[in-house]
């Protein structure tokens, strides 16, 4: 952060910004990825901490209202239910803040095109229709898409974010917003504070039921909570996902290597050092495959079970998940008002006088 302090002005304080994105129904990935690290990360800590719904992003990739509406419904269940602690940190819904989209164009009228040109994701969607015959490279491109790292940028800066825990594939929008924040500052005048990427190694990405890298795009998650379903309960899906997980065909006291089963790797995520050392033991005596995929839900059911009833009492009280994100919504915007005013007075938008 040493580059806005030359001046020899004190560091800020930690002010710690994390977007979540509804466009589906929370997994495993996205609870040991996500979720349990941030949670865990303010729990002890006197750091600022700003937690939103980023509803106009998916937007950008999901053109599905009902998705849209459902997926932040239970994304602001899930996390709530993990504890999410919304006296503690600021919990809202990205439309609920209409100053991050005005501050989003104010910083898109001075972001150089060529930086949005270099966005991987922008580049990836161009050099996919490259590959094709006869294809425009921007075919099926939008404009949301083009200009996210734009609105990414406003999330951050509105609020003044020290550090921005992200995955290795968003270090590039944190550089970006960096851009932005010290374009402005030298352009206008010093009001953006430059955020940091915190980029957290040691948090495992889960292999998916298929053996690929767990992900809703390959549709080989397994179910935090599970779908609504009054027929099968989301302590049965989850049960039923996980002894659906690709494994060998080795038999019943048959060695096997616990390095090479997604069953150990998931398993590791919830299990304590000893733990993993005893099951590394059984794998080497030939563990079966189900006794292994009963020994891993019931690990992960210990952890996630005392979550569920206060998820499903969300869910079916969508009333009291509005009034929190409304709650969440007031406070951020008491921060949001006053960067606005601060940086439509710094372009020149002000009152041309005092009215009587």
């Amino acid at each position: 952060m040493s580059d806005n302090h030359s001046s020899g002005q004190a560091a800020p304080h930690k002010r710690i910004l994390t977007g979540i994105k509804p466009t589906g129904i929370p997994h495993l990935g996205n609870y040991v990825g996500a979720i349990r690290p941030a949670i865990q990360s303010i729990q002890n800590s006197d750091s600022d901490a700003f937690f939103f719904l980023a509803d106009y992003h998916s937007i950008i990739g999901c053109h599905d209202p009902a998705i849209i509406h459902e997926s932040t419904k239970a994304i602001a269940a899930t996390w709530l239910a993990c504890g999410l602690d919304p006296e503690r940190v600021t919990f809202y819904r990205q439309s609920d803040v209409p100053e991050i989209l005005e501050l989003s164009w104010i910083l898109s009228s001075s972001c150089a095109k060529g930086l949005m040109n270099r966005a991987h994701a922008y580049k990836a969607a161009v050099d996919a229709n490259m590959e094709k015959e006869d294809v425009d490279p921007d075919q099926g491109i939008n404009m949301g898409l083009f200009g996210y790292p734009v609105l990414m940028a406003a999330d951050i800066l509105m609020f003044n974010a020290t550090h921005v825990p992200v995955g290795r594939d968003q270090i590039q929008h944190i550089e970006m917003a960096r851009d932005m924040a010290g374009t402005f500052n030298h352009r206008y005048k010093t009001l953006f504070t430059l955020p940091s990427a915190v980029v957290d190694n040691d948090i495992p990405l889960l292999t998916g039921l298929d053996g690929r890298k767990m992900s809703k795009s390959y549709s080989n998650t397994i179910p935090l909570f599970g779908e609504p379903n009054p027929q099968v309960s989301s302590e049965k899906q989850m049960h039923k996902a996980i002894m659906k997980i690709v494994t060998n065909s080795q038999l019943p006291d048959e060695p096997k290597d616990p390095d090479d089963s997604a069953l150990f790797e998931i398993y590791k995520a919830f299990a304590t050092p000893k733990e993993i050392a005893d099951m590394r033991a059984q794998y080497a005596a030939g563990i079966g495959w189900g006794d292994a995929k009963q020994a891993l839900f019931d690990k992960i059911n210990d952890e996630v079970a005392p979550f569920r009833a206060r998820y499903e009492e969300l869910m079916a009280n969508p009333k009291e998940l509005e009034e929190i994100l409304q709650m969440g919504a007031e406070k951020a915007r008491r921060h949001s008002r006053k960067q606005l005013d601060k940086a439509r007075r710094a372009i020149g938008i002000r009152p041309l006088a005092k009215l009587k």
